[in-house]
């Protein structure tokens, strides 16, 4: 039997509620559909004292460390961040900026953003992609992105929208479980 993989989702939102925390959400409960999971969500603002004044990685707060510590073991990361000025917020990275070097190196990392219009769809392949590929991240073909027509609230109505999700679960789940097995034997 396989072990259940540990998703975490970090979204960048400095509010709740938050149209990209329902989006990270609604991939998570996709996740959870195909395989076993051990799923956290985490929601920056809220751990966000804990890091938000920190230079290095010994300066933060217990529950930023364990915010730190979960993205480095998790097996599959979901990074969620809405548009500010054609970018990820300043919150999401500083947090990734503390996330060990080698942290989400050669893990599975799927990109998904929020925004005003469509406008700023190219975030994901101009900003988000460019970070991780720094930090050495393996991110799925596929990134999601929404912009504000496809919700009501913070209802997703698109109905493409879970189209696009599943097809994105679909090409990370099996990386997911293959790196993860990959790292379990080399270790055993």
């Amino acid at each position: 039997m396989t072990a259940p993989l540990r998703v975490v989702a970090v979204v960048g939102s400095p509010r709740s509620p938050s149209k990209t925390t329902a989006l990270a959400e609604l991939i998570l409960r996709t996740v959870q559909a195909r395989t076993g999971t051990e799923a956290r969500l985490i929601e920056l603002h809220t751990v966000s004292a804990g890091f938000s004044g920190a230079v290095e990685r010994d300066q933060v707060g217990p529950e930023a460390e364990d915010a730190l510590r979960a993205v480095e073991e998790a097996d599959l990361v979901i990074a969620a961040t809405p548009v500010f000025r054609g970018s990820y917020t300043g919150l999401f990275k500083h947090f990734f900026d503390l996330v060990d070097q080698y942290g989400v190196a050669a893990k599975p990392v799927l990109l998904a953003a929020t925004g005003g219009s469509d406008r700023h769809a190219l975030v994901i392949e101009h900003a988000m992609r460019p970070l991780f590929g720094f930090l050495q991240a393996w991110t799925a073909p596929a990134g999601i992105y929404l912009s504000s027509g496809d919700f009501d609230g913070t209802t997703v109505l698109n109905p493409e929208v879970y189209e696009r999700i599943e097809m994105a679960v679909n090409d990370v789940v099996p990386v997911a479980r293959a790196l993860t097995a990959a790292r379990a034997a080399t270790a055993a």
